[in-house]
Formats: structure tokens, C-alpha cells, sequence
């Protein structure tokens, strides 16, 4: 008798080298974009957002205004004008903008009275995948518990926050769960911000496990096979 490699268990191991050096790479190209401690943006208006528009000068202009799902708000004198994806501060500037054309000193000031329904997407290895409200000071723990907390299968430390930077570009942002779960890391504190997508990868078992079952079991067929191999050599003698 004489023992050979079974080859099941080298699929196994090419297929674990494979995943790792590809979670490696792409771990790479996520960390050139990646800021540990993005700081808190300004609120930005949204459709649905309730905003008072008052005058100083001109009270008899003063309008309680919802921003429609186009993100725009009639107003008087100055007809529709877009408000969603503005601050408060830049609505501000633009109406008084648009209001010196009809009036000789517009003062006025913008606030939002109420807040439409914020809420963040939890996906990847958490129990209930999908969009969660997003309270006030809500932390990317917290909504990981609200969505179901952690899978077994879960690498809380290289859990990703992608938010909205720059030009509306994406913004991933990588924190280390497993950490703040001690009250350690970066990851303990963070705040999330409306439209953050907070994805937990698998484990480098978990990818591991699914790609022989995905191309080993399913695309070769052998779902319900054992993979258990057996050689005999009959010697010479």
C-alpha cells in the first residue's frame, strides 16, 4: 500500500490559496482610499426634509415648505428651486441670491423643522441584511446588533463603511470590529452617517468553504458525493 495526496484536500488548499491572495489584493486596492477617522460632514437636505424659510425684513414671505421627491420647493416670487443635496448653509445663500432680484434687502434664514427617514444599508455576514433607520449618534456597532449581530462565518476586522465623499464618490472606510467590541480600535465610536453602507466580509474558512462548494460540488456535479479517495497498488512480486 502506498499513500498518495488525496486529491480533494489539494483542491481545498489551491482554493484557499487562491481566495487568500485575492482578499490580499483587493484588501491592497481598498486601503489606497481608505481614511481611518473621516470627520463628520455637514447635514445635507433630502426629499421629504420640512424646511422654514424665514424672512427678517419680510415676514409676510415666511414659508414652512416640504422638499418634494425631486428635491425641489416652490416658494414665492422665485418659483422651484432645487434644495435637495444642499446644506441648510447653502440653500441660505442661494435664496438670498435669487430673492435680491425681487427685494431690496433679503435676509432670511434656513431650517430644517423636520427630518425625512434616514436610514444605512447592513449587508455581507450579519443575521438580517438590509436598510436599517438611522437614529441620531447611531455607531456602526449598535447597527451591526440591529441587524442581527455578527454570522459565525463574519471578519469583523475588516468590516467596511462605505460612505458618500467628494463629488459623491465613494468613500470605503475600514474598521476593526473585532476590536471595538473591547472598546479598543477605531471602530468603538464611529459615527454613521445617513446612506453609509456598512458591509462585514466572510473569513478566509468561510470563502473557502463556499468556493468548493460552488465550483467543486455544483459546477463538477458532484453534490452528494463523498470525495473520500482510496488507492491500492498491487506490487510485483
Amino acid at each position: 500500500m502506498v499513500n498518495k495526496p488525496k486529491p480533494v484536500l489539494m483542491i481545498i488548499l489551491f482554493a484557499s490559496l487562491l481566495t487568500g491572495c485575492a482578499t490580499n489584493e483587493a484588501m491592497k486596492n481598498v486601503q489606497t482610499s481608505i481614511v481611518q477617522t473621516p470627520a463628520m460632514t455637514p447635514y445635507v437636505i433630502r426629499p421629504g426634509d420640512e424646511l422654514d424659510i424665514k424672512f427678517f425684513y419680510n415676514p409676510e414671505l415666511n414659508e414652512t415648505v416640504t422638499v418634494r421627491p425631486d428635491g425641489k420647493i416652490s416658494l414665492q416670487l422665485v418659483d422651484e428651486k432645487h434644495a435637495a443635496g444642499l446644506t441648510p448653509a447653502k440653500l441660505d445663500k442661494l435664496l438670498s441670491e435669487e430673492y435680491a432680484r425681487e427685494l431690496k434687502m433679503p435676509v432670511l434664514t434656513v431650517i430644517v423643522r423636520s427630518f425625512s427617514a434616514q436610514r444605512i444599508y447592513v449587508g455581507g455576514e450579519v443575521n438580517r441584511q438590509g436598510l436599517i433607520n438611522l437614529p441620531h449618534g447611531m455607531t456602526i456597532l449598535q447597527a451591526v446588533f440591529e441587524a442581527g449581530g455578527l454570522k459565525d462565518t463574519a471578519r469583523p476586522e475588516e468590516t467596511i463603511v462605505i460612505r458618500k465623499g467628494p463629488d459623491n464618490r465613494p468613500l470605503p472606510v475600514r474598521l476593526d470590529l473585532s476590536a471595538a467590541f473591547y472598546g479598543k480600535g477605531n471602530g468603538a465610536d464611529f459615527l454613521l452617517q445617513p446612506t453609509d453602507i456598512v458591509y462585514v466580509p466572510k473569513s478566509p474558512i468561510a470563502r473557502a468553504n463556499q468556493f468548493v462548494n460552488q465550483y467543486i460540488e455544483r459546477l463538477l456535479l458532484f453534490r452528494g458525493v463523498s470525495f473520500g479517495f482510496t488507492y491500492q497498488i498491487n506490487e510485483n512480486r
